[in-house]
């Protein structure tokens, strides 16, 4: 096990949980840093969820809330992933300064804003969609945008810009996703895999109701008690109708995940050429 690549993931939402997933299958060590309350929507396949019950599992992978490095290497052992809150991510340090086979940290955190590192941070950084610029402050991009591009590595530039408009299935787009009516402490006692109708309540902001705007299978809802801003997402209508898609990581999460698989055994090949 000493001698398996250690990759830090900044998030553990659903997508950098795609991720999480495809590089732990392949046999490398990974851990997650994640905020004190993630607001994180697809619980059911966000790694994240260990934050609120200590123990998730993904598609019979188990993740564990852990707080410290001890019981970080406890969770490796175990073959699981360790979910650290660590918002700062200053389990960096330790691992930048330590004699463990660390090199590679992704920012899967999805804000799509500038990133708070700086590049060298850490040996080689991989940023997922916008907000990130190859060369200055990441050394390779994963495209997060559905279309002929989603997954790609790009070594020069960076990500297509954010279209502020969620993927659809069929006619579905905008209609499948619940955004909050106002500002306050989302209430809800609905549970991912419950299949609603237009109009049926989810919850509610304060006072204000949550309705659903489409029919499907609640298929992502934001944690209860969690206090959010007017218009931030807090739920995901699914109108395929399939519960079984709730359990699984999503396509677009998989091939995002391959795409970090490739940046990372890119990079390695590079520097296996370069010493011979």
């Amino acid at each position: 096990m000493e001698n398996r690549k250690i990759v830090l993931i900044r998030g553990g939402g659903d997508l950098a949980s795609g991720v999480a997933l495809r590089l732990h299958q392949v046999g490398m060590r990974v851990l997650i840093t994640e905020l004190d309350q993630p607001l994180v929507i697809r619980r059911s396949v966000s790694f994240a969820q260990a934050v609120y019950s200590d123990v998730v599992q993904v598609e019979g992978v188990t993740a564990r809330l852990v707080d410290s490095f001890d019981s970080i290497q406890t969770a490796w052992r175990n073959g699981e992933i360790p979910v650290k809150v660590d918002p700062d991510c200053q389990v960096l340090t330790i691992l930048t300064n330590g004699d463990l086979p660390f090199n590679t940290l992704v920012d899967g955190r999805m804000t799509k804003k500038t990133a708070t590192l700086q590049l060298g941070s850490a040996p080689f950084m991989i940023g997922l969609g916008p907000g990130f610029v190859v060369g200055v402050n990441c050394d390779a991009v994963v495209e997060t945008n559905r279309g002929h591009y989603l997954g790609r590595v790009i070594w020069k530039g960076s990500a297509q810009p954010n279209t502020g408009v969620p993927g659809g299935f069929g006619d579905q787009y905008k209609d499948r996703v619940l955004r909050s009516p106002a500002e306050g402490i989302f209430q809800s006692d609905r549970n991912i895999c419950d299949r609603v109708k237009p109009g049926e309540l989810i919850g509610f902001v304060g006072d204000r109701e949550v309705r659903a705007s489409t029919r499907g299978v609640l298929r992502g809802l934001l944690h209860s008690g969690l206090k959010v801003t007017e218009g931030f997402k807090i739920g995901d209508i699914d109108p395929r109708d399939n519960l079984e898609y709730c359990q699984y990581v999503s396509d677009k999460a998989l091939s995002i995940g391959g795409g970090v698989l490739e940046a990372i055994l890119t990079k390695e090949s590079q520097k296996l050429y370069s010493r011979s």
